[in-house]
């Protein structure tokens, strides 16, 4: 499969029709393929998806049991790449991650042992039960893509992407994971119980073995890297990316939180924009692919103040996400890009996003507008 963008087109003319039609099949048949596994959670995977092809990292938290470890697992293995697992434990050591170096006693010299982390897809599984010594392992592969060990700088693999999960953090035998960890990681989702229908579906199908043991890789290394690209090249026009801007601006001067959201997330914001406008059939970012994004991607980097907790000291989720949405409300959407600055639609489009319906998004708000009735 050939999904490499024009290497000639211009900025303002998008990718071609034929590598959005590629990419929108191969991530049909990925979401079908995961599908399978995670029941009545399409928004869910619909976004682990969305990073996977943004080249981000995905931090998957909730209560235990929910499915945390499925998603992760059934993602990797529906595509044809190398896996690394880590357990993280309170006993695991940096070097139990990165790997280590070990003396060779017949050519009398050190050999480097690479760990799990040299991997195309690592899965980090409880990442929050390991000490902060442990999790900082991460950071250099998660940003710079490399490990160093002993002085010497080991290049991972690409493409590279972690995905873990946590438990809450008020949970017992977890260490919350820091600032500079968290905003590494380009989109925070929780999976929630599944509706009873879901479960009661769940009770059949793995009565007597795992799904898990069922699926197996519907796209390939290369095509992944391909989608990759096709991914990348998609545009977004000036207006929506000043749009972008003044929604991470706007956390910063917040009056409700301590600490706003990077530049790093301005930069992942976009770049998820992007994949998911790809997802859908598209070339150009909208800003409904901005606002359907935001709160997964701005929330976990996030840190309110003690007035806007209130009585939810211990899970500071559901008042960040409202934060995040109130801020989407109070921020002027521009208006009328598709028509003014984004490239001609594709007879493809409309047929694609019917059939891969986006992640539900904030209704379109007039320029000027601040969402208050």
């Amino acid at each position: 499969m050939n999904l490499k963008p024009t290497r000639s087109a211009s900025p303002t003319q998008g990718v071609s029709a034929g590598n959005l039609r590629e990419l929108h099949d191969a991530g049909r048949a990925i979401m079908r393929n995961v599908e399978t596994v995670i029941d009545g959670k399409h928004e869910a995977v619909q976004i682990a998806l969305t990073v996977l092809l943004a080249e981000g990292h995905l931090l998957i938290e909730d209560v235990p049991g929910v499915g945390k470890t499925m998603l992760a697992k059934a993602l990797a293995r529906s595509v044809d790449c190398t896996v690394g697992r880590i357990q993280f434990t309170p006993d695991l050591l940096p070097s139990d991650v990165t790997g280590v170096s070990v003396f060779n006693q017949a050519e009398r010299r050190f050999e480097f042992k690479p760990g799990p982390v040299f991997a195309n897809i690592v899965i980090g599984d409880e990442i929050n039960r390991a000490s902060p010594k442990t999790q900082s392992a991460l950071l250099e592969s998660m940003e710079e893509r490399q490990v160093t060990v002993d002085g010497t700088t080991y290049p991972l693999a690409l493409p590279f992407t972690v995905i873990a999960t946590q438990n809450p953090i008020e949970m017992e035998g977890t260490y919350a994971l820091p600032e500079a960890q968290r905003d590494r990681f380009m989109a925070r989702i929780s999976m929630g119980y599944p509706d009873s229908d879901s479960e009661l579906a769940m009770l059949d199908s793995r009565d007597t073995s795992s799904p898990l043991a069922l699926i197996s890789a519907v796209v390939s290394e290369e095509t992944l890297r391909d989608m990759m690209h096709t991914a990348r090249a998609v545009f977004a026009s000036v207006a929506v990316k000043e749009y972008a801007v003044n929604l991470v601006r706007a956390t910063r001067d917040d009056r409700d939180l301590r600490l706003g959201a990077s530049p790093r997330a301005t930069l992942q914001l976009i770049r998820a924009a992007k994949a998911q406008a790809a997802l859908n059939g598209r070339d150009y970012v909208l800003p409904d692919d901005i606002d359907a994004l935001a709160v997964a991607v701005l929330g976990h980097r996030l840190v309110p103040t003690s007035r806007a907790l209130g009585h939810h000291h211990q899970d500071s989720g559901p008042v960040i996400d409202d934060i995040v949405r109130r801020i989407l409300a109070d921020t002027p959407v521009p208006v009328g890009v598709a028509a003014s600055d984004q490239v001609p639609a594709h007879p493809f489009k409309a047929a694609a996003s019917s059939s891969l319906p986006p992640v539900p998004a904030a209704s379109m708000r007039p320029l000027g507008s601040t969402g208050q009735s």
